[in-house]
């Protein structure tokens, strides 16, 4: 691509209600230990032990698409105190690498195995690896035009898109979205190691109806921690309380918390598990039938349905154009005053360098009073200076600095 070529860079105004006056907002997010995070954790994973298999051995980032992984769920008998897992878990690993390269072998069944029971036991440590999953690994190799794509065009160092497709970004987070997200954290980064009994299977289900925000949160319990039904109730109660102080730092509206609606303790029909995870018994997963780039499910915005998780982050559009619109939404966001909310909209086509979008599109509900004929150019300044530097969200995937999910 020659220098003077101009990127196909398009800022707009947009007119319409802003997400925190609309009256109604949904936001979901997935926990790390529910089913489809799990297939597109171990996705994530293998395409990161690739990557650096192929750097350490070859000296570059080979193509592999490993996003089509399958959870298959096992079956057990949970009780208080301990159950069992009657049935393993079953994980299908699939998609396509680069198994030689300049006759260099490259152990890609094994990489990916290796990085998917490592994954396992880092994110549901509650498994049994050696009882309650079986790893099933079918990575086949690639298509010719697709490796061929790969490589960077003649007299260029940058990629090539794969495909024809687009990634979506919005930002600032609503506080419905900030919650969200932060009482997952807080679960995941310090509740769960005071109360072990709480599993990594955590679903939170965001309503905004006004100014009351509700959390519906589906918990998976651990049964070796939980003594009976009394203690399981007590549990509940305990993280009502605490994700309720948490969310309340975030927001002056009012709150309300349920968990476990599903339960019946009168005949002791609860969310009891052997591991932690509902993949456990009935719930399957699959890669990108679950949070999006940004770590969340959000019907009120533009969302790409693109499964993110395991493609390559070198060329493969349906993963970099997500994060790096996520990206360049949020450091508009926090650089340019003014806005209210930003919509990033980048477009691939396929074979074409990737820093060379189709097009480029934000979209920019201003705040009252402000300037777009000054904001605009710093937009678009911002989107020119990231797409010129794509190979950053590359290296900030393969180092898990940037999560998919």
């Amino acid at each position: 691509m020659v220098d003077d070529v101009i990127r196909n860079i398009k800022v707009e105004a947009l007119d319409q209600v802003p997400i925190e006056k609309q009256w109604i907002e949904l936001v979901e997010r997935k926990g790390i230990g529910h089913p489809d995070s799990i297939a597109d954790g171990i996705a994530e994973a293998i395409s990161r032990a690739l990557c650096r298999a192929y750097r350490e051995e070859c000296g570059a980032y080979l193509h592999h698409n490993t996003d089509q992984g399958e959870v298959v769920a096992g079956e057990s008998a949970p009780r208080f105190g301990g159950g069992k897992v009657v049935r393993p878990i079953y994980f299908l690993l699939t998609g396509r690498a680069t198994k030689d390269f300049d006759g260099i072998i490259i152990p890609t069944d094994a990489i990916a195995v290796g990085a998917a029971r490592q994954y396992l036991a880092e994110t549901v440590p509650t498994l049994d690896l050696e009882r309650d999953v079986i790893v099933d690994c079918r990575i086949g190799t690639g298509s010719t035009d697709l490796r061929d794509i790969f490589r960077p065009s003649a007299g260029s160092a940058v990629p090539r898109a794969n495909d024809t497709s687009f990634g979506v970004g919005h930002a600032p987070f609503s506080e419905t979205e900030t919650i969200v997200k932060g009482v997952s954290a807080y679960i995941d980064d310090t509740l769960r190691k005071k109360y072990p009994v709480i599993g990594t299977d955590v679903k939170i289900m965001g309503l905004r109806d006004g100014d009351t925000i509700s959390l519906t949160i589906a918990a998976a319990m651990v049964d070796r921690y939980c003594s009976g039904i009394a203690e399981y109730m007590e549990i509940k109660e305990i993280m009502k309380e605490q994700i309720g102080a948490v969310a309340r730092n975030y927001t002056s509206r009012h709150v309300i918390v349920d968990v476990n609606t599903g339960d019946d303790p009168d005949t002791a029909s609860v969310f009891l598990t052997v591991t932690g995870t509902s993949a456990e018994m009935g719930d399957d997963g699959s890669v990108g039938r679950g949070n999006r780039c940004n770590g969340l499910i959000t019907p009120n915005r533009p969302m790409s349905m693109e499964a993110a998780s395991g493609k390559n982050p070198v060329n493969h559009i349906g993963k970099i154009y997500n994060l790096l619109s996520t990206q360049i939404a949020q450091d508009c966001a926090a650089k340019v005053d003014g806005i209210e909310e930003i919509y990033i909209r980048l477009l691939s086509q396929i074979g074409n360098p990737i820093d060379y979008p189709h097009v480029a599109s934000a979209q920019v509900l201003p705040m009252r009073g402000a300037d777009a004929k000054v904001m605009f150019p710093e937009i678009e300044e911002i989107i020119d200076e990231w797409l010129g530097n794509t190979a950053l969200i590359t290296e900030k995937v393969v180092n898990g600095e940037l999560k998919t999910f």
